[in-house]
């Protein structure tokens, strides 16, 4: 299935469907919680009428050892669990130029200023007594001219948007109301890369995106880009930040947690539709054991139903 060619921030109508995504780094291959949360956006997106989009987040593979081929193999194990997608896959880093000017308008307005503090030095400011928690203090933001010049001759700077240090509220489908703090964020590095925050707005106002499904680890961030999305001119998506996926020590799964991959699992004879099994039964919608097709858990699907509880994955127990 085509679609249209989407515009880039600044349009707030748009022709096309409302659309859900998935939008990976390709760092790593897919774990089974990365697995799980994509099944969820296809199943949220498929629910709702919408279309549901891929994405691979590339911007940090400049700057961390990745595997060129890692980004196919993900490709490969979401189509081996049934899932499938609309239109082309789009990669950021190939999307630089809609990041610079979405960073050219918000420093028009609210307005942006370089920032030259270290992460120790943000931290220590951050836990200072009356410090609002989490949020960035403000030390750059009223740095004169000749002050801005004698430290960018020592360190380079990262760019920061006006926040105004305003609370924004979201309403999310399984956490309920959440608030949280708009400091001044950052939008592009002090390396030049842009923000993961501005990256992934911008990107889900060009195509269309009015559905965020992802980890509930990222809840905290919906507030900054939900503001961020109004500042560009958008309409607040809906957000689901669904239960992670956790070892048998409730820490967050990751690689060195053993057979955790699609490949990983096939040396043990745990195949794609073993897994898709596996996490249908994690949702609610199967039972223990029982074939079945991303189709079926779709015709089952409920999500006020979804378990609000992480899931342990322990193969042995």
């Amino acid at each position: 299935m085509t679609t249209p060619t989407p515009s880039d921030p600044g349009v707030t109508g748009r022709p096309w469907p409302g659309a859900g995504r998935f939008a990976p780094s390709p760092t790593s291959d897919l774990h089974v919680g990365n697995l799980r949360t994509a099944l969820l956006a296809w199943l949220f997106a498929r629910h709702s009428g919408r279309r549901f989009l891929v994405r691979i987040e590339d911007l940090d593979t400049a700057r961390v050892a990745h595997d060129p081929a890692v980004a196919e193999r993900q490709l490969t194990d979401l189509h081996a669990l049934g899932l499938d997608w609309d239109g082309e896959v789009v990669r950021q880093s190939q999307r630089l130029e809609a990041y610079a000017a979405a960073v050219a308008r918000l420093s028009e307005s609210p307005g942006s200023y370089p920032c030259f503090c270290s992460r120790r030095e943000i931290a220590e400011a951050v836990s200072a007594p009356h410090a609002p928690p989490g949020a960035y203090p403000g030390t750059c933001r009223r740095l004169t001219a000749i002050e801005q010049s004698e430290r960018a001759a020592r360190r380079p700077a990262a760019l920061r948007v006006r926040g105004g240090d305003v609370t924004v509220e979201v309403v999310d489908t399984l956490a309920g109301r959440f608030g949280g703090p708009v400091d001044d964020f950052v939008l592009r590095r002090n390396d030049g890369a842009y923000a993961y925050n501005l990256a992934v707005v911008v990107d889900d106002l060009a195509q269309g995106v009015d559905q965020v499904v992802r980890g509930d680890d990222l809840l905290s961030s919906a507030p900054r880009q939900a503001w961020l999305t109004e500042q560009l001119g958008g309409r607040t998506p809906t957000y689901a930040h669904v239960p992670l996926v956790v070892n048998r020590h409730g820490q967050r799964l990751a690689k060195r947690d053993g057979a955790v991959t699609l490949s990983r699992l096939a040396t043990r004879g745990i195949g794609a539709d073993a897994v898709r099994s596996m996490l249908g039964a994690s949702l609610g919608l199967a039972e223990a054991g029982e074939p079945v097709t991303a189709a079926e858990l779709l015709a089952r699907f409920d999500p006020a139903a979804l378990p609000r509880a992480p899931w342990v994955w322990d193969l042995d127990a």
